[in-house]
């Protein structure tokens, strides 16, 4: 069974950081692009950035001055570092995979971290 887990949510200030965590129960080079999106309260789900088993990262343009992706291969994990956090980062934070080989076809979300950025 193919998981998704997220961590490192919680509550920050404006200004700091946050490094959130995605734990795959796979391989991460069984998907064939990884993605972190962000929900809102009231908005939709939208795509902050993912990045490819070979290492290339794309964003948002909205989101590519203070997030960064990254993986560990070794670990089967993808990070998502957020810097100078602003109210507006207030969502619930939610890993993605879309699969590969075997996996072609699926698509698989976790369960979200919520982060929480207040005064």
């Amino acid at each position: 069974q193919v998981q998704l887990v997220e961590s490192g949510g919680g509550l920050a200030q404006p200004g700091g950081s946050l490094r959130l965590s995605c734990a795959a129960s796979v391989r991460i080079v069984s998907f064939h692009v990884m993605g972190w999106y962000r929900q809102a309260p009231g908005k939709e789900r939208e795509l902050v950035a993912s990045i490819t088993p070979d290492g290339f990262a794309d964003y948002v343009d909205s989101m590519k001055d203070r997030f960064t992706i990254s993986k560990d291969n070794a670990k089967n994990m993808v990070y998502l570092e957020i810097d100078s956090l602003k109210p507006e980062d207030t969502a619930v934070y939610y890993c993605n995979g879309r699969g590969t080989g075997r996996l072609r076809g699926r698509e698989y979300w976790g369960q979200g971290t919520q982060v929480t950025v207040f005064s």
